[in-house]
Parts: structure tokens; C-alpha cells; sequence
């Protein structure tokens, strides 16, 4: 079996997370489901993972989920990591520029280059994407940087005009690593959507893994559950992730 929690597992997260899947193992285990013994961060290639016949949990994003895994996976749970502005298990994006960008409205950016970190990326490309369109603007397709904290960079750097990161990043990266965010300022912040779910193979025990996952965390120490920003488990029902609409491809953009 594998399990692996992808998102955000870096930095101060890294040990919290082992502490994390050693307490949804052992739950699992307990009721006689196979469990590996430590998180895979071998695999570089997260749909190799995600699409795995031996999944045993992870952390996908709510667009691949919508578009191509929603039919081949159980939805175990969203955790709740506490997003201001945003319901339980929701999340939004922080569209991010330097703060000696003179533009200060979104209307000003249009036509402005945006770094993302995949074009899979409900955060990075998806969110902005549609929240520009709902202002009757449009961002550039920018550098493809691999992941929200090399955008961000890319930004401090003057190879993009702004990026858009997912506010649980945003958040983690203030307080990781904050020399990457000097100079840098929250333009907006786009609608809430769906957060980041955790999924199994589609012959998980669904409902039995979201009580023994639910239970870990809140079995998790204080400091665990600061460290990592997780505060419970809750259910989306997968409509709720279907409804949210596709952007346009990067090329339409270009």
C-alpha cells in the first residue's frame, strides 16, 4: 500500500506529518486494514500515486479530483485547516504581487503575467483564472514554476507580475520560510472552493477510514495540530467539488 501527504510536507511539516500518518497507520491497522509503515515521498509523479490500484491515502487538489480522478477514488475527507473567510474544509487562493507594484486594483493587472505552479492546480491556476474572468480580465500564462513557493519567487524576482497561492501556503510559507515573502503583498483573495481532499483506492472502506483518519487528528499533540494548520476532518460531498467550474487551458492565454 501507499500513503503520502504531498501538499504540504516541507520545513517544521516534514516531522509532524510522520507524527500524523504514525496515528491514522495504527488506527488503520488496528481495525485490520493494511497500512504502510511511513509516508512514500520517493515518487515524484503524484498521479502515479493518486492512480495507484495501492492507495492507501493521500492529498489531492480539487481540480485533478473533479476532472479525472472523482470516478476512480474514495473521498475520504477534507481537513479543515481553518481558512478565514472560508466554511470548514474550504480554502481560497492569495493572488500575490510585489509591494512596489504601483497597480493596486486586480482591474489594473489585466493583461498582467501570472507564474502557477501546474495548469492542474485548482489554487495556482484555476482560482485566479476564474476570478479574473469574473472580473472581465485575464492574467498571461506565465513561467510553469512546479509549486506555489517557486512562484512566489518567481514574483520576488520580477519573472511574473503576480501568482496566486493557496492561503494555507501563504500561510505556512509566512511562517517557514518568511525571507520568501518579503516584498511581496496580497492583491486579493479569490472565492472560497472545496479544500484539498484526502483519497484512497476506489476499494477503500470510505466511511470507516474518515472516522480512523478524523480520530488521528484529533489525536494529533497541540503543537502538531499548530504546526501542521489541520483543526478536524470534515465531508464534502464530491457534487460540491464538481460544481466548481474549469478554466480555460494556460494556451488560451499565451
Amino acid at each position: 500500500m501507499i500513503a503520502s501527504l504531498p501538499m504540504y510536507d516541507f520545513g517544521s511539516l516534514l516531522e509532524a506529518n510522520d507524527r500524523l500518518w504514525a496515528l491514522i497507520r495504527d488506527n488503520l491497522r488496528a481495525e485490520g486494514i493494511a497500512a504502510p509503515e511511513a509516508l512514500d515521498r520517493s515518487t515524484a509523479d503524484a498521479w502515479t500515486v493518486w492512480e495507484s490500484p495501492d492507495l492507501g491515502l493521500s492529498q489531492t487538489c480539487g481540480y485533478p479530483l473533479r476532472t479525472r480522478l472523482l470516478d476512480r477514488v474514495s473521498l475520504i475527507g477534507t481537513p479543515d485547516y481553518r481558512v478565514i473567510g472560508c466554511p470548514p474544509g474550504y480554502y481560497c487562493s492569495a493572488i500575490m504581487v510585489r509591494e512596489d507594484d504601483e497597480r493596486r486594483s486586480p482591474e489594473e493587472f489585466d493583461g498582467a503575467l501570472m507564474a502557477y505552479n501546474d495548469a492542474m492546480s485548482q489554487s495556482g491556476w484555476a482560482a485566479p483564472v476564474n476570478y479574473a474572468g469574473e472580473l472581465g480580465i485575464r492574467f498571461r500564462a506565465g513561467p510553469v514554476t512546479g509549486g506555489h513557493r517557486a512562484s512566489a519567487i518567481a514574483v520576488a524576482q520580477g519573472r511574473a507580475d503576480l501568482a496566486a497561492l493557496d492561503a494555507v501556503t501563504q500561510r505556512l510559507l509566512q511562517r517557514e520560510e518568511p525571507e520568501i515573502m518579503e516584498g511581496l503583498r496580497v492583491l486579493a483573495m479569490t472565492p472560497a472552493t472545496p479544500g484539498l481532499p484526502l483519497i484512497a483506492a476506489k476499494s477503500a472502506p470510505e466511511y470507516m477510514t474518515y472516522a480512523l483518519v478524523a480520530g488521528a487528528i484529533e489525536a494529533l499533540t497541540p503543537e502538531d495540530r499548530d504546526t501542521l494548520g489541520i483543526h478536524g476532518l470534515v465531508q464534502i460531498e464530491a457534487e460540491a467539488y464538481a460544481e466548481v467550474p474549469n478554466p480555460p487551458s494556460p494556451d488560451h492565454f499565451e
